[in-house]
């Protein structure tokens, strides 16, 4: 017998598995430069109609050329995080109109990237170019590639943009406004698309944008009057309108507000949380049930992949990333005949955690803090 540690390698038993990463981006944007070499560097960086994958925002915009939307884009992205993006470059129109059509007639290209560029883009923007017709084919994208877009609510006024949100009904969409640029319309998308990639690295899927601090933020083009203790005021006002606002509170901008467009019909799904949270266990299913598609399905086969997802949601639990979360074979539908097809049937139940979005503390008048009163003047 060899003297000596041997290792076996099984496919056998629960898989542990691991928590995918949301947090690449992916944005549709114009670019220009000046004739000659840099137009060549553009065109070599960022070509036409082809998804590009970048790993270092400090040399992508070094050639990101002058005009258009990207520079500003990538400059607002960085100011919050240093992430992994896929940028699809279209071409500018001779108006805005043919521009969207060009960032709509990209977007098929944008939700394959992955066979391209290796990677999933699931943080979706087009700052700048998100036009009516744009935004809605944002969300359409998003929950194609179970992410979550980011656009402008179009308006000037309160009224004008709690109209324009009423156009929508997709739980992957969240609105913005104000702006937080005179210069780049796109600007407060272009921070919420970073600052979501920086969450998602530093604190996780399951922590809205809401109430986090915005760099390199130094004004809006329109003040948002805000009271934590009056949800009257216009910020309460839009994000009862399922709008997020920026204020200027707690020692600097951040972004107030957890909801989503999610229509009446998914309000389970207002809170962006929620959405992540779907996205994020969908991942670990896919992830668990992936590698055993084909094979025999056995008892033992199924008892692992449920054994596996399981043991992963029970560690998001302790983590506090889920309230908690299970995966079993449904109690009904998976007759012998539905079962000799290959075509279990799983059922899944998880709760996300929901934002601390509006506590009540209960303030009353009290004679007990007198009670001890002559006996601490006597002592």
């Amino acid at each position: 017998m060899p003297h000596g540690l041997t290792l076996t390698e099984s496919t056998s038993g629960a898989r542990s598995l691991a928590t995918s990463s949301m947090a690449v981006i992916g944005i549709i944007a114009t670019a220009s430069a000046a004739a000659g070499v840099a137009t060549t560097a553009l065109n070599a960086a960022f070509p036409l109609g082809t998804p590009v994958l970048i790993t270092n925002i400090a040399e992508a915009i070094g050639k990101a050329g002058t005009g258009g939307t990207l520079l500003p884009t990538l400059e607002a992205i960085a100011d919050q995080v240093t992430p992994v993006l896929v940028v699809l470059r279209v071409e500018e129109g001779e108006d805005d109109t043919e521009t969207s059509t060009n960032v709509i007639g990209a977007m098929p290209t944008l939700i394959a990237a992955k066979s391209a560029v290796g990677v999933r883009p699931r943080i979706l923007g087009a700052p700048g170019l998100d036009t009516a017709t744009v935004t809605a084919q944002l969300a359409i994208a998003a929950k194609r590639l179970r992410g979550r877009a980011y656009a402008r609510a179009i308006g000037e006024s309160d009224a004008e943009v709690i109209t324009y949100r009423e156009s929508y009904s997709a739980r992957e969409l969240t609105l913005i406004w104000p702006n937080t640029s005179p210069t780049f319309i796109g600007d407060a998308t272009a921070r919420a698309l970073g600052l979501r990639a920086r969450i998602d690295e530093e604190t996780g899927w399951h922590k809205t944008i809401s109430n986090v601090a915005l760099d390199g933020v130094t004004a809006t083009i329109r003040n948002i009057a805000f009271d934590l203790l009056d949800s009257s005021t216009e910020a309460g006002t839009l994000n009862d309108a399922d709008i997020v606002t920026i204020i200027r509170e707690f020692g600097g901008f951040r972004f107030w507000g957890n909801t989503t467009c999610a229509g009446d019909d998914h309000s389970e799904y207002r809170f962006e949380s929620a959405v992540r949270t779907l996205h994020a266990l969908q991942d670990i299913v896919i992830e668990a049930f992936g590698p055993s598609f084909d094979k025999p399905m056995t008892v033992a086969l199924v008892k692992d992949l449920l054994e596996s997802c399981n043991m992963k949601f029970k560690d998001l639990a302790t983590d506090g990333w889920i309230m908690g979360a299970k995966v079993e074979l449904a109690a009904t539908g998976n007759t012998s005949a539905e079962l000799a097809a290959g075509r279990p049937k799983f059922a899944l139940r998880f709760t996300p955690c929901a934002p601390f979005e509006n506590p009540t503390v209960d303030f009353a008048i009290t004679e007990e803090f007198y009670s001890d009163f002559a006996s601490q003047v006597a002592a």
